[in-house]
């Protein structure tokens, strides 16, 4: 494996990137803007953060998972099913469900293979198939799984490919979408593996947790900064318990983000452990036993980053109101803690349990921050409870998020004389490349997207387009006017 040191000058270069989230076919945009910015920061890392994959992607229907330990292709999302009817994609029926490659997955470790194959054996015969061609014979489920074990490595090739032509390592940790093509994290994690460059480890504590230490430049070996992966989870509950809630899932409006009554995931309780472990590993490794500056990387965030923010009146211009546990409330930048050119565009999407990730960087020592995507819409980097708390926002075109320009990755340029003192930045669309994107209308979409009473709310705090639909209404009853003078 790549060993990470500090150039001769003493600096490091990470981009983060984060929430690609995209189909087989990854959008010509989206490489664009990574090409872009690796040619812009020449660095000396890449880490990619979660939700890579768009899992819930038309492609991946015949395998879809809304949450790990359900059948495969059992339960997909309306909104899902009514874009594979625009593209052309049809349903069919399959042989009874072959155990074969579901045996293979649980016969190791991995308790989630265990859990999907014991759901399985039970589970419908009916799935998708992502042919238009009525006509094909019913499909085997080892067959489906094969093919999205394809469509994925063409996914990863699809946006690592810039990076590859860099030759820049790059690692990954994963979101609440990845899993959902039906490739769990740890098959993915050996797919990545299969790239060039990729520094996930064989024997990490899970997939997606793990150490990336930065050795100083003189070329002693020293560790002088580390890079922390952490998987933060996906969705909460069990699977028994998501089973009986299903039917509110279908009609809770914020089924179209997938977080049910449960919400979001956390770490694991061994990740938890880990962070101070890992810490006391580097320092024995160093010879002095003490930590190591660091910095983590995760896809959602924990709740301490609303304390990034301060609580305003409802009627706040660009306020955003806070999601499940922090509901009824209405948010802005608290720009006495946050950095310049920080941008808060939603909710911030954190678990309703808080598992004390936070303080656990704290008590390790040597952490200075942490870095989420998740929330395609956020970029901003705040300081709270003694340490950096930040954001990437997507780099995908393929997904929601803030309009063309504003999407972008993230740079870290460290030195190693003090890590902690890092400059960041982020490199966007606007900056790379240009104001609009190649399908403008559909980042119109996606930017002013409308799930349910809080993000309508949300829309409605925007300046401009409170301004347009204030205009708008002044228009249509200047016409009613009109045309009752006219009568008379």
């Amino acid at each position: 494996m790549t060993n990470l040191r500090f150039r001769e000058d003493g600096s490091f270069r990470v981009l983060q990137m984060a929430d690609i989230q995209d189909g087989p076919n990854v959008l010509p945009d989206t490489i664009r803007l990574i090409r872009e910015a690796i040619r812009k920061a020449d660095p000396d890392l890449v880490v990619f953060t979660g939700d890579q994959i768009r899992g819930y992607d038309p492609a991946y229907i015949d395998t879809f998972l809304r949450r790990r330990g359900e059948e495969p292709g059992a339960r997909v999302r309306a909104v899902t099913e009514v874009e594979a009817k625009l593209r052309g994609i049809k349903r069919r029926a399959r042989d009874r469900v072959n155990n074969r490659l579901l045996a293979m997955k649980s016969d190791g470790s991995n308790p989630d293979a265990q859990q999907t194959a014991s759901t399985a054996s039970t589970a419908s015969t009916l799935v998708y198939s992502t042919t238009s061609d009525s006509q094909d014979v019913p499909t085997t489920l080892d067959e489906l799984m094969d093919e999205t074990r394809d469509k994925v490595r063409r996914t990863f090739a699809g946006f690592l490919g810039p990076v590859i032509e860099a030759e820049v390592p790059f690692a990954a940790t994963y979101g609440n979408h990845d899993f959902q093509c039906g490739i769990l994290a740890d098959e993915q994690d050996g797919i990545y593996r299969e790239f060039p460059g990729c520094l996930n480890p064989v024997d990490s504590l899970e997939p997606g947790t793990f150490a990336l230490p930065i050795e100083a430049s003189d070329g002693s070996g020293r560790v002088a900064m580390s890079v922390m992966m952490v998987n933060s989870g996906d969705y909460a509950g069990k699977p028994e318990e998501n089973d009986a809630q299903y039917p509110a899932y279908v009609v809770n409006p914020r089924g179209l983000d997938l977080a049910d009554s449960d919400g979001y995931g956390t770490p694991s309780p061994e990740a938890i452990d880990w962070l101070g472990a890992v810490q006391s590993e580097l320092g024995e490794r160093n010879g002095d036993g003490k930590p190591v500056p660091a910095i983590a990387f995760q896809h959602i965030p924990p709740q301490e980053f609303y304390d990034c923010l301060k609580e305003g009146p409802a009627w706040t211009p660009n306020a955003v109101e806070g999601a499940r546990t922090h509901a009824g409330h209405c948010y802005v930048l608290n720009h006495e803690i946050c950095r310049p050119g920080s941008r808060l565009g939603e909710a911030i999407g954190c678990a309703d349990e808080n598992v004390g990730e936070v303080d656990a960087l704290r008590e390790a020592g040597g952490y200075f921050a942490l870095f989420c995507g998740h929330d395609h819409k956020n970029a901003f980097v705040g300081h709270a409870h003694g340490i950096d708390l930040g954001y990437a926002p997507t780099c995908g075109f393929e997904c929601y998020g803030p309009k063309s320009r504003y999407r972008g990755i993230r740079l870290f340029e460290f030195h190693e004389s003090n890590p902690a003192g890092y400059v960041t930045r982020m490199l966007t669309w606007g900056d790379l490349v240009g104001r609009y994107s190649s399908n403008e209308v559909r980042v119109w979409f996606e930017d002013h997207c409308v799930t349910g009473a809080i993000s309508m709310r949300n829309e409605l705090r925007r300046p401009q387009v409170f301004a347009v639909l204030s205009g708008a209404m002044s228009l249509g009853f200047m016409a009613v006017i009109r045309s009752l003078v006219k009568k008379r």
